[in-house]
């Protein structure tokens, strides 16, 4: 038999070589680095993005700029046969450029998605949602479904004696039909509170990135496999002080959010140690 003995300076050094690599990969999984910015006074509400461009969402207008280079490359202003009352944060798909929009800080709530041509602008149709839930603050593509959050506030824009626990994530088929619908978990509630949640995307891992309204934090939530909460994974620290957020995915650890007190356009890069990539298709939800 074979004994071998380790010098205990030496097994000291690779218990502290040990922690320090954890201690990196726990600070990696809990912050995002910024990489650029673009300075675009639309950028208060909301963000979209697709391959090429970035697109900047204010309460009544939406620009579009040149992701490489900053330049702003086309705008849209509402006016007022548009009867647009709010804004809040969208999604690319198809050329289309897909926003929330709500009659905040108006009650009854009211809300309906509201459908641009990516490329010109143009402003091209509305799906209305009604006063079902909410109001709308973004929606999604994911998963061939759509999914839409709807809000509840405190005091301005919201019902007494509800708030941010009656906010709510609703999944649509291709048609807008209802399939299910889930609640936020009371750690996250407390994290939005007194406002909602007012920015949301799928991340590359499988997991729902939410922000709220103005706490400089991303949630990582996944759907549970039993009941109607969805569930934290864990809370990211970020630059941006909430509103709208969305992953850039033509790169897989890209993710736009914005400063709206600078009205600036933030790309961050996520560690690898938030991302748990799933492998296959039918691992994702």
């Amino acid at each position: 038999m074979t004994v071998w003995f380790i010098d205990r300076s030496l097994l000291s050094a690779i218990t502290c070589m040990i922690v320090s690599c954890t201690a990196n990969i726990l600070a990696e999984a809990a912050t995002t680095t910024v990489v650029k910015t673009i300075e675009a006074p639309e950028a208060f509400q909301g963000v979209a993005v697709d391959e090429r461009f970035v697109y900047a969402i204010d309460t009544k207008a939406i620009a579009k700029y040149d992701k490489k280079t900053g330049k702003r490359i086309a705008g849209w202003k509402s006016s007022d046969k548009d009867k647009i009352i709010h804004l809040d944060s969208g999604v690319i798909v198809d050329k289309k450029l897909y926003a929330g929009h709500s009659n905040y800080p108006h009650v009854p709530m009211d809300s309906s998605v509201e459908i641009w041509d990516a490329q010109t602008l143009k402003h091209i149709d509305t799906i209305p949602l009604g006063r079902a839930y909410g109001s709308c603050t973004w929606i999604d593509r994911y998963a061939g479904a759509w999914w839409i959050c709807y809000a509840h506030y405190e005091g301005k824009g919201g019902y007494d004696g509800i708030g941010p626990k009656r906010t709510m994530l609703v999944k649509y088929d291709d048609g807008f039909k209802e399939l299910q619908k889930w609640t936020f978990p009371g750690e996250v509630i407390e994290r939005f509170s007194p406002f909602s949640c007012s920015g949301g995307s799928w991340g590359p891992d499988g997991r729902l990135y939410c922000s709220g309204h103005d706490r400089p934090e991303l949630y990582a939530l996944r759907l549970p496999d039993t009941g109607t909460v969805l569930e934290l994974v864990r809370t990211i620290q970020i630059e941006s002080t909430g509103q709208g957020v969305a992953w850039d995915r033509t790169q897989r650890n890209m993710i736009c959010t914005i400063k709206r007190e600078e009205r600036l356009i933030v790309f961050n890069s996520v560690g690898s140690a938030v991302l748990q990539v799933f492998q296959s298709e039918q691992d994702r939800p």
